[in-house]
């Protein structure tokens, strides 16, 4: 390896661990765009190729402004506390049923807003809910963070990774539940049994009654309207086969539009709500993973995957992307899965499970995907601390059976 690729792997490591770890409590998008800024600095990446990879993130800022605005207009109008004291109202004192119920909730959210929802949005009202009946939150938010993966192969939309991954390659919507409905089932059920079972003594204690279930306010029907209908518009749009970043922007701001004329407040709050950080983060990784790609490190994958049988290819790709993910984050590393997959030629089997292996994976570490590390700050927001060794402690336990099951399912539907 020459001196400049070993420099750029270098700052790739360095970036995510500070992404990671926060050095100086400064914010991640910090660290990812101090990353991305070095490289071109040291005369490592040309500004063109820095310029060309985020502009080639663009439907993703797209969807995750749209998914954002979503989020903070349920957030503000109450949807998603609503939901919460509904679920523990519904739990009748039963640690166990409420556990059952987040983890419901938190599959629809997944499947049909993204997984970046379930860790903005439903990760607090979900520690509202445990605080008002007494129960201890950690159980409840672990849900959030490890369901956000798992069902995050669902459906095309349930995931920006899956934006990355396909590109303007994204199968319509019939063949990807040919490929995906299994593996996502398994996946869901093995996490669920997995933290059942780890939890098994926290869900034993009683809760608290649950506190009254609030009439539904006029702003809360219309941010639940606004839900119900951008989760239609995505399907539509995935089922037709185009991009999803457009239609998720214009679904979002409609909401939020929506919702400030019946309120008549101003946009200003709802503007400082949204995480725009995200995009600024987001950007430097696509940056990085281009440096990369430049190292050479990806025609050197092709190569290899061209010479491995498809069921090894298949099996491969899956542990690989799952493991590379946590290292760099799944969202560079579903681009770079994505480029590997038109390089080599891959069958679409072998892309699927790359792709899976990129869902799934990041339920290590919290570092493997944006959703873990937007539920990270959520969870830190409520003054909670999860640290790197806790979570992946948990994760060793949960991930790898859920993504051998999918990947075996996989490998029998193909």
């Amino acid at each position: 390896m020459s001196l400049s690729n070993a420099l750029i792997w270098l700052i790739a490591a360095a970036t995510t661990m500070a992404i990671l770890f926060r050095p100086w409590r400064l914010p991640e998008y910090v660290w990812a765009c101090a990353g991305a800024v070095a490289l071109v600095a040291l005369g490592l990446l040309p500004v063109a190729q820095a310029g060309s990879a985020i502009l080639e993130g663009t439907d993703v800022y797209l969807f995750l402004i749209g998914m954002m605005l979503v989020a903070e207009v349920a957030r503000q109008a109450g949807l998603f506390d609503w939901l919460a004291v509904a679920a523990a109202d519904h739990a009748g004192g039963s640690a166990r049923r409420l556990f059952d119920l987040v983890f419901l909730v938190g599959t629809v959210v997944t499947v049909l807003l993204s997984n970046d929802a379930t860790a903005v949005v439903l990760t607090p009202a979900v520690y509202a809910v445990a605080r008002v009946v007494g129960a201890p939150p950690l159980p409840y938010l672990y849900v959030c963070a490890f369901i956000a993966n798992a069902a995050s192969f669902v459906l095309p939309i349930s995931n920006p990774a899956n934006l990355v991954v396909f590109g303007d390659r994204m199968p319509a919507l019939m063949p990807w539940l040919a490929h995906f409905a299994l593996p996502s089932v398994l996946a869901i059920a093995s996490t669920y049994v997995t933290l059942r079972l780890v939890f098994r003594d926290d869900l034993r204690q009683p809760l608290k009654p649950s506190p009254p279930l609030p009439p539904m306010t006029p702003a809360l029907r219309i941010a639940a309207l606004g839900v119900a209908g951008t989760a239609c518009t995505l399907l539509i749009t995935s089922a037709l086969g185009y991009r999803l970043g457009m239609p998720t922007l214009v679904a979002g701001a409609a909401s939020a539009v929506l919702v400030l004329g019946v309120t008549r407040s101003s946009p200003w709050r709802l503007i400082k709500g949204v995480a725009w950080g995200v995009l600024p983060l987001v950007a430097g990784l696509f940056v990085l993973v281009q440096g990369m790609a430049a190292s050479g490190v990806l025609q050197d994958l092709a190569q290899l995957m061209r010479g491995l049988s498809a069921n090894a290819a298949l099996w491969a790709s899956g542990i690989g992307a799952a493991l590379s993910g946590n290292v760099i984050n799944n969202l560079p590393a579903g681009l770079m899965a994505g480029s590997l997959a038109r390089m080599a030629d891959l069958p679409s089997g072998t892309t699927a499970a790359l792709l899976i292996g990129i869902d799934l994976g990041p339920n290590l570490s919290v570092s493997g995907s944006l959703a873990t590390l937007l539920w990270l700050l959520a969870v830190r927001r409520e003054g909670m601390h999860i640290s790197a060794f806790s979570f992946l402690r948990l994760g060793l336990v949960v991930m790898p059976p859920a993504l051998l099951l999918a990947l075996a399912a996989l490998h029998l539907t193909n």
